[in-house]
Parts: structure tokens; C-alpha cells; sequence
């Protein structure tokens, strides 16, 4: 069993246009990049926890969820809030007994170190009906659209926050430490902000806020802005590996990802033959919470199978075995797909997050791996399981008791 590609896995080096998978047989390291794009800036939370922000073509190493770091590519997006940081500039409104909101600019550090954060004070004046409000918004097209935002308590104490988009939505609660809450609105709406209505069952709430975003189609990382909407282009990365490096006749791919969303679109991470001819490749499907398995040869599918988890937004393991008449999916520690039967890829030399012409993978990729001879099933399970309680209860955003 031979190693003959790594990713990953706490092991990052990156530069413009580059981020850097390896070979190290025999301690002798040979550098196998993928090329990465994306023509605008955009963040990433750093090593530190800070968001920063990253200039064009630069990969982001992300550690928003993890200590070890994650490859973050993301679809193209658009905030629509003019001024992200400063949200003392938006409409401040009050309806019934409570007052307009009253907001101090460049109050305390912000969740990207900056003295930056926005103070805002909502008081309702004794009112106790959700026809007693203080907004605090900024007028967009009719559409639905994700909000999101940071927040946290200016007092020390915990305090209430709501969504506003023509109504209140969804009270929050608001702690001493930042946080980022979001919303989906689904209704066609004219505004977006925060408020505070009678509904909360708090007369005040006393809050920082900070990176306002507003867009259209999934949540996504922050995009700053300073006077006009932002758009941040979409991430792509391919071409890792040679014909060296893949065996035609037999292999496993390892990849230990999640996905941005459920979004219902088809997302691929594949060795191949630089077309879609011949590959191995996992795939999140367009249906929610699938994930796929294929092995093609010369055009024809002799592996395709669809496997239902959790959910594709937590970080799935998964190792894909291929031989001729011996295929084998594994998922978190199971072998959840077998196959006796069908003939292996030819021609493999590069591995890719798309499936060799479209499909582009957006998503969290913590590890990638290739071994060029398959794996025994005890080998298998090993790599797909979880080293330790702690690990799993992380990774599967569960709460230990």
C-alpha cells in the first residue's frame, strides 16, 4: 500500500494560484499543487479566530469549525448591505411606544480585531406588543434572501435580538461572546435589519453588531463592504497529481468534507482522466443529504451508487475502492456499497474539484488522500472511523453530557 497523494489534514501551504498536495515515498517530497482561482477578494477566519480578508486567487485555509484548518471554496455571492461594518448608517425606525434605536459607530473590537463594531440600543418604552418596535434596517429589492450577522452583549448580560424583513422573526439570544446568527427569508420582502417588538418579552436590549450581510441563495462567509454592494467571485481548484501518480487498474480515495449547503445542485471531487470519461469521484447529489459514488470507464458507469447520511453539511469521511470487480463505498466507518461486477477507469492523471468539466466541488475539504493499490476492509474502516469520542461528538456537532 503506497500513499501516493496527501492533503490536508492539518498540512497547509499556500500561495497565490496554488495550494500545495504531495508525495512523500521514501521522505522524498515531490509537490503535486492544485491550481486555485477567484478573481476578487474574500475571508476567512485565520488560525487566531479573527476574520480576515485574503486577496485574489489566494486559497483559504479556514478554521472557523476546525483547529487543524479546512480548504473553503465557496460559489460566487453578493452582500447587499452597503455598509457591513458600520451599521449605524442604516434607517433607524420606531413604531407604537418604543423608541428609534440609537447606535455609536467604532465602539468595541470587532470579530476582525478592528475598532469597528456598532453599538445599538433598542428600547420599547414599556410597550409589550409586537406593534411596538425599534428597527433598525436597510431598504432591498423584493426577493428572499439569507441574512446574517454578528452579534454580542454590550452590558455582560444576555439580551434579545430579532429579524426584521417586514415582520420579526426568530428571537435571539444574545451572549457575551461574538457570534454570527442568520435568518432565511423565503417571502418576497423590502427591508432587512434587526429589531426589537414586544413579542421578545424585554423592554431593552443593549448589543454590538458587526458584519451585516444580505444576500441572495445560501449563507456564506462575510463580504465587506464600505459604501456599494460587494460581490465575491467563485473560488475553483484542480489539477492536482499526473498520470504517475493514479493506477488504472486499482486504488482508493479518501476525502474528509462537508458541504456549504443543500443547495440542489450536483458537486464533485474526482480523479480522472482530464474529461469526464474516466473517473473516480464522490459527489454530493442535488438532492438533500446524498452522497454519491461513481467509478466510469471509457463512458460507461460501473459503479453509481447514492447513499443517504446525516447530513452533507457536517464532515462526512469517505473512501471510495476500485478494482475491476471489486468496488467498495465507505462512509464514517461502514462499507455502505459493494460491487462484483464492471471494469476499472483508464487514463487517471489528475485529481480535481469538479467532475472533469463542470460540477464545480463547493465546500470543506479537511483531508484528501490516494492510495494506488486498494485497501483490506479493516484498513478501510480504520480511515473512515473517528479516532475518539471527542472527535465524533465535534465533528457531528452533537453535545457531550
Amino acid at each position: 500500500m503506497t500513499q501516493k497523494l496527501k492533503f490536508g489534514n492539518g498540512t497547509w501551504a499556500t500561495k497565490k494560484g496554488s495550494t500545495l498536495a504531495y508525495n512523500d515515498e521514501n521522505d522524498r517530497y515531490k509537490p503535486l499543487p492544485f491550481t486555485t482561482t477567484r478573481n476578487s477578494i474574500a475571508t476567512r477566519v485565520n488560525k487566531e479566530g479573527l476574520i480576515e480578508v485574503v486577496g485574489n486567487d489566494v486559497p483559504r485555509i479556514d478554521y472557523t469549525d476546525s483547529e487543524d484548518g479546512v480548504l473553503l471554496l465557496e460559489n460566487s455571492a453578493t452582500n447587499l448591505v452597503t455598509y457591513s461594518s458600520d451599521l449605524s448608517v442604516l434607517s433607524k425606525v420606531s413604531l407604537g411606544t418604543a423608541s428609534n434605536p440609537v447606535t455609536t459607530a467604532n465602539y468595541a473590537l470587532a470579530p476582525d480585531g478592528t475598532m469597528t463594531a456598532t453599538r445599538v440600543v433598542f428600547d420599547l418604552n414599556g410597550g409589550t406588543t409586537t406593534n411596538d418596535r425599534s428597527l433598525l434596517r436597510q431598504s432591498i429589492s423584493s426577493g428572499g434572501y439569507y441574512f446574517s450577522i454578528y452579534v454580542k452583549s454590550t452590558s455582560g448580560n444576555e439580551q434579545k435580538v430579532m429579524w426584521h424583513d417586514g415582520g420579526e422573526y426568530n428571537t435571539t439570544t444574545v451572549t457575551n461572546e461574538w457570534k454570527r446568527i442568520s435568518y432565511l427569508s423565503n417571502s418576497p420582502i423590502t427591508y432587512g435589519g434587526i429589531a426589537l417588538n414586544g413579542a421578545a418579552g424585554v423592554d431593552t436590549s443593549d448589543i454590538l453588531v458587526w458584519g451585516f450581510q444580505i444576500e441572495s441563495g445560501n449563507l456564506s462567509s462575510y463580504i465587506p463592504t464600505n459604501g456599494s454592494t460587494v460581490t465575491r467571485v467563485a473560488d475553483t481548484a484542480s489539477g492536482a497529481g499526473n498520470s504517475e501518480v493514479f493506477n488504472d487498474s486499482e486504488g482508493v480515495l479518501f476525502a474528509d468534507i462537508a458541504a456549504n449547503a443543500n443547495d440542489g445542485t450536483e458537486r464533485e471531487l474526482c480523479i480522472n482522466d482530464s474529461s469526464t470519461s474516466n473517473r473516480v469521484a464522490v459527489r454530493y447529489r442535488d438532492s438533500n443529504d446524498d452522497i454519491r459514488a461513481i467509478v466510469r470507464s471509457s463512458g460507461v458507469n460501473t459503479l453509481n451508487v447514492t447513499i443517504g447520511v446525516g447530513s452533507v453539511l457536517l464532515y462526512n469521511k469517505v473512501a471510495l475502492k476500485y478494482k475491476v470487480n471489486d468496488f467498495a463505498f465507505w462512509i464514517n466507518g461502514f462499507e455502505v456499497a459493494t460491487d462484483t461486477s464492471g471494469a476499472a477507469p483508464s487514463g487517471l492523471d489528475v485529481i480535481s474539484f469538479n467532475d472533469g468539466s463542470s460540477s464545480d466541488f463547493y465546500g470543506k475539504t479537511k483531508e484528501i488522500s490516494y492510495y494506488d493499490e486498494i485497501l483490506t476492509d479493516l484498513e478501510l474502516e480504520y480511515m473512515t472511523s473517528y479516532r475518539s469520542l471527542n472527535e465524533l461528538v465535534t465533528e457531528l456537532n452533537l453535545n457531550e453530557l
